[in-house]
């Protein structure tokens, strides 16, 4: 295998049910030590369970990738507090700029819910804003819909109007649409490296280290290959570039 997915609804919190309470950096130095060529990431982190540890050890590891992809959900405080997430914008905030100052190349991603209950539209202006102030590569995207047992889904007086959540999907996806084209760009003119992962309507793709889809023409690439292509141009989702030789 090339490549390892550490997968948890809340990956961070791996270890806390051991005796020992192994932390997930931890966990991810003891991975890193083995032998062979191959990466690793790891999915999903929650904002404050992102210790220092594990910025220190993403940062001086050979194979750990540097991706992150952190939940955010919504730019408003007040809309943050009534989700009962643990953290305010200005926390998620410091927690991108420590790792942004940590971690070159570094990807950051995100999810966002568009007309949770009782949403102003000012509120929704605050998550669009969250996306340049924290210059968020790439995020998924929902309108809300009620979850059984959650205590949102009986506030049925606050439900944000269909239409209306509609719209506001549709303007965060420009968003996120916007900002992943600006983080493509970054890369033109970079040489990076590539797993080869596939090979379909006559070109090869792959990912970069830090998540990103490339689209390259080669004579001697192989599925499951490490190569090193010179990114030429950038696309809303994914990165064009030739092989070096």
């Amino acid at each position: 295998f090339r490549e390892i997915t550490l997968l948890g609804q809340n990956v961070d919190s791996y270890g806390k049910d051991l005796p020992d309470k192994p932390s997930l950096a931890y966990l991810l130095r003891e991975l890193d030590s083995l032998e062979g060529k191959f990466r690793i990431r790891f999915t999903t982190s929650y904002p404050t369970d992102i210790t220092d540890e594990l910025i220190e050890t993403v940062k001086n590891s050979e194979k750990i990738c540097e991706c992150f992809h952190i939940p955010m959900q919504s730019g408003s405080d007040r809309v943050l507090k009534a989700m009962n997430r643990r953290y305010d914008r200005k926390t998620y905030g410091e927690i991108v700029k420590k790792i942004r100052d940590n971690i070159k190349d570094v990807t950051i991603t995100s999810d966002f819910i568009a007309g949770f209950p009782s949403e102003t539209r000012e509120e929704f202006e605050m998550t669009l804003s969250a996306f340049d102030e924290f210059e968020l590569d790439y995020s998924n995207t929902a309108a809300y819909s009620p979850r059984p047992k959650t205590p949102a889904a009986k506030w049925v007086d606050k439900f944000v109007d269909e239409n209306e959540k509609k719209e506001r999907l549709a303007i965060l996806n420009n968003k996120v649409k916007e900002m992943s084209l600006k983080s493509n760009k970054k890369y033109v003119g970079r040489e990076m490296e590539v797993l080869v992962e596939s090979f379909k309507n006559g070109k090869f793709e792959g990912r970069t280290r830090n998540n990103k889809v490339v689209h390259f023409d080669s004579d001697y690439a192989k599925i499951g290959d490490f190569i090193n292509v010179e990114i030429n141009r950038a696309s809303t989702w994914c990165l064009f570039a030739q092989c070096k030789k």
